[in-house]
């Protein structure tokens, strides 16, 4: 995560950082080394597993937990599992966005088998499920077959420029008329959104609040701070969670002026920065996008998954800057009444709404850290 440096600089103190910067020399300009490799090398391998696989691990997901593990001990199959140790038990407690996550994952395998010449047969859930929490039951059982005729999916050319951008969108540039219609296309299920200045103005508020209580309620706020990694050291030693990299960040982790301790402390000239600077995202929303499922089974949640992946693709082929805003969707008591109305909007009739997100013109951002391949095979 880069927040905004005027922003941040401002908040914390531009004369101490500044004073650090030229002190701290070297430090100030590292970033992290192996975080980035996957971005890298996707694509790469003998086996067309593994190829896909590359691919796959670079799919969104919540707080970048990348829940996925593979065994490939069958020839011409990946079984997919959920990595329990990743779930997110405060502010996904029946698992709904992980499942989501692993959706993303395995339409982001199909999509680059498709580029391979290989067809991939997905069974959901060989083993069975429950729909309350996930558990050690396989998710996924993937088989692969060559096959000349299977059609590559255009999206894919997408891939390596997806991002989950996480900074200020630019509030001069309204979105074009036909923006809703380009991202419509790209999925199967039930796509709904708005770029009307009117109701992009609610939605900013909606979503600020949202935020505010994800953030104001200490055991949800509590289980993302202790997924931030802070600086370069932290994130090459876990590259999954939040990160916070580059120059400024460098220079807050090793002045102190930032920890996981003083992004905890309400008072802290950290919490106040932190908070200002994701109130400058929502608040500057260009238009909102969301999808829709009749039900709300582990099966519509991968199926999501899917539709989310292409979605954040399109707007990608787009040039729009995504960024999911996934607060008022979470089950935990102190959200229900936001839950409740977001739904009463955008499912009066029923269903459930599974994913929230703005779109707009953002800066280029770097790719988020991933686990290598290798990291996530069982038994291999």
């Amino acid at each position: 995560m880069t927040l905004s440096r005027r922003r941040t600089l401002a908040l914390i103190g531009g004369g101490v950082i500044l004073a650090a910067t030229a002190s701290l020399g070297a430090i100030v300009t590292r970033r992290p080394r192996t975080a980035g490799l996957p971005w890298t090398v996707a694509g790469q391998g003998t086996d067309v597993r593994h190829r896909a696989l590359s691919y796959a691990l670079l799919a969104p997901n919540p707080h970048n937990r990348q829940p996925w593990l593979v065994d490939l001990r069958t020839d011409g199959e990946v079984t997919l599992f959920v990595d329990t140790a990743k779930l997110l038990p405060h502010t996904d407690p029946f698992s709904r966005q992980i499942t989501i996550g692993l959706g993303c994952f395995l339409e982001l395998m199909r999509m680059a088998a498709s580029h391979d010449g290989q067809r991939v047969t997905i069974t959901l859930f060989p083993e069975g499920f429950d729909d309350r929490a996930l558990d050690a039951r396989p998710v996924a059982r993937a088989v692969f077959t060559a096959d000349a005729t299977v059609t590559p999916d255009p999206l894919f050319a997408h891939v390596m420029g997806r991002r989950s951008n996480k900074e200020p969108y630019d509030l001069t540039r309204p979105l074009p008329a036909d923006t809703l219609a380009g991202l419509a296309v790209a999925t199967q299920g039930t796509f709904g959104g708005t770029i009307d200045a009117g109701e992009v103005a609610n939605w900013r508020a909606f979503t600020r609040e949202a935020l505010r209580i994800e953030i104001e309620t200490p055991h949800t706020y509590k289980e993302s701070v202790d997924l931030f990694r802070i600086g370069r050291a932290e994130v090459d030693a876990n590259p999954d969670g939040i990160d916070f990299t580059g120059p400024l960040f460098e220079v807050l982790s090793a002045t102190g002026l930032m920890t996981r301790e003083s992004a905890l402390d309400t008072s802290s000239q950290a919490y106040k920065a932190g908070l200002d600077a994701v109130y400058a995202n929502t608040d500057t929303a260009m238009g909102h996008v969301w999808l829709v499922t009749e039900g709300n089974s582990r099966p519509d949640q991968i199926a999501t998954g899917a539709d989310w992946l292409r979605v954040n693709l399109a707007a990608t082929g787009a040039g729009l800057a995504f960024q999911p805003l996934s607060q008022a969707l979470q089950e935990y008591p102190e959200m229900a009444a936001l839950y409740a109305d977001l739904h009463g909007r955008l499912a009066p009739a029923g269903g459930t709404v599974q994913m929230l997100a703005r779109i707009g013109y953002g800066p280029e951002v770097a790719p988020s850290p991933r686990w290598p391949l290798e990291a996530k095979i069982l038994d291999a």
